[in-house]
């Protein structure tokens, strides 16, 4: 990126076992490596889910009693008609869909049933169970699950006002204070997730929606495609996520639960405030990439952190600490005093040189998702084929 290069050589990296194990965030694509048990899920849309058997090392099933929706007999042609493709994954096709009764939009998520591993099919089950269960305001809605010889179909409310960071990245004037409530959105989103046991383990800009284009605080937390109920904190073993966003703990191997999440918010801020990610990958080395997030390695770099708020960076070095133990849990970071602020003196903090390298931050992820989209082959090779060589 190319605000590395600039970065003053003599300031100090963070060092994470002299501060107390505070930790920072990483950019890159996802990639996962799994050791979920394999689940048949022939039928997505049905109320029973197997028991299996599983080895503690494994992410525990979804409960059975947790699965509300009976089989959908009617097909997904009778209640939407399929428009214009909205998106494109590597599994998927999202399209606009008009209700035909009422004549409301709705997104649906149209997956090839082909493309899936058995993995992805448990996920996918993993994904629909908990989004059944969601009711917050800041959590995407989902509204229906079909399945046809070829297809199964998610229907959820349709975000027209595209990605945050595209948002973002439009604006002419960018202050301390809509980081701010950015910020406090996102912990809001985590602290309802820890208190019903799930972590989503893919917090990232892309899956930060906005719902029409002239409300910035209408944001969605979107893809919980890896998301899993986490009976306890050390309860989920499966490496997973996107690669500058994921949790050291996650790459280490170890048990680790929903505070994976809180590490993730760490890096999401630290880009909101600094404009670039904290954990910079050189020359496409993922490997150094994540040596640097498993040491929690980062710098507040003058030339763009000196005029921010020391309480925010107090915050984010709350939040970047390789202990999980030892992070901010999300109710703590809503009483933090950066969150508790007055409005008034962080509209005055301006962020206009930051956002000039968020910009430019934001263009190059566009690119590699772009790419990244192309090349993968599974979803649970988020972090990488080649996971494993990259970690020794």
């Amino acid at each position: 990126m190319g605000c590395c290069s600039s970065k003053p050589a003599e300031e100090v990296a963070i060092n994470n076992e002299q501060k107390q194990n505070k930790s920072v965030p990483v950019e890159s694509p996802p990639v996962s490596v799994t050791n979920e048990p394999k689940v048949e899920t022939e039928d997505l849309t049905t109320n029973v889910v197997e028991e299996v058997p599983e080895p503690v090392e494994q992410d525990p099933p979804i409960e059975e009693d947790r699965i509300t929706e009976s089989r959908v007999v009617r097909s997904i042609s009778d209640i939407y008609t399929l428009g214009e493709t909205l998106g494109e994954g590597a599994f998927s096709v999202v399209r606009a869909a008009t209700e035909k009764e009422t004549g409301n939009t709705f997104a649906v998520k149209q997956i090839t049933k082909s493309h899936l591993s058995a993995e992805d099919r448990a996920a996918l089950r993993d994904e629909i169970t908990i989004l059944k269960l969601m009711d917050q305001p800041h959590i995407i809605r989902l509204y229906g699950v079909f399945d046809d010889a070829n297809y199964y179909y998610l229907a959820t409310e349709r975000m027209n006002g595209g990605e945050l960071f595209d948002r973002i990245v439009s604006k002419t004037f960018y202050n301390e204070k809509e980081a701010r409530d950015l910020c406090k959105t996102l912990f809001e989103v985590v602290d309802y997730l820890q208190r019903h046991r799930i972590a989503h383990r893919d917090l990232k800009p892309e899956n930060l929606l906005l719902i029409n284009r002239t409300d910035d605080s209408s944001i969605k937390l979107a893809d919980f495609g890896f998301a899993k109920k986490c009976p306890d904190e050390y309860s989920l073993r499966t490496q997973c996520g996107t690669p500058g966003y994921v949790a050291p703990e996650v790459l280490e191997g170890i048990p680790y639960g929903c505070q994976s999440d809180m590490w993730s918010i760490g890096v999401i801020s630290y880009i909101l405030l600094g404009g670039y990610p904290p954990f910079l990958e050189v020359k496409e080395n993922q490997r150094e990439l994540f040596r640097k997030i498993r040491k929690g390695q980062y710098k507040f770099h003058e030339e763009y952190w000196g005029e921010v708020s020391k309480e925010a960076k107090d915050l984010i070095a709350s939040l970047l600490i390789t202990d999980p133990k030892k992070r901010l849990k999300p109710s703590d970071a809503l009483q933090h005093p950066w969150i508790k602020f007055d409005d008034s003196y962080l509209e005055g903090k301006d962020l206009g040189v930051n956002l000039a390298e968020l910009k430019k931050f934001n263009a190059k992820r566009k690119f590699r998702a772009a790419v990244k989209a192309v090349v993968i082959v599974s979803k649970f090779q988020s972090l990488g084929s080649n996971l494993q060589d990259n970690l020794d």
